[in-house]
């Protein structure tokens, strides 16, 4: 199977991450538009992972500071639990820890899915919390003391 994950910036086409969110947060988890929509995508870098081709997956990553803030990590859902997830935050994370500032990298994991980015190296930091109707925990990942 050919796989790529190609890093993309606003200046680029972001049209395919989109896609993937809208069907994965929007029709598929009736998340509303303006919690999916929040205003933040010009300040991040956004991944796509294509297989053979096709769109399946996304997500983006914030640098804030010293920490890199993992979010809307998206794969369509006939690709799910497949182990495209795993492989897009494998080159996430590769990528990420290139970055001499980056000391920290958080994410605001659904809770039915900690134990995915458990198995990455992430450890749950916070209470369960609601966001868009969903239980979250926050996770993160040291990368320097």
């Amino acid at each position: 199977m050919n796989i790529s994950i190609n890093k993309l910036s606003l200046t680029q086409d972001l049209t395919d991450c989109f896609n993937i969110r809208r069907e994965v947060f929007i029709e598929g988890q009736n998340i509303s538009v303006e919690d999916e929509v929040d205003g933040r995508d010009s300040e991040s870098d956004h991944y796509l992972l294509l297989l053979e081709g096709k769109p399946i997956a996304t997500t983006r990553v914030r640098y804030i500071e010293n920490k890199a803030k993992i979010e809307r990590v998206a794969v369509l859902q006939e690709f799910q639990g497949q182990g495209y997830g795993k492989k897009l935050m494998q080159h996430i994370l590769k990528d990420i820890k290139q970055s001499s500032k980056t000391e920290i990298i958080v994410l605001g994991a659904q809770s039915y899915i900690i134990p995915f980015y458990e198995t990455l190296g992430f450890s749950v930091c916070s209470d369960e919390y609601m966001d868009a109707g969903i239980p979250h925990k926050d996770m993160h990942l040291k990368l320097r003391l």
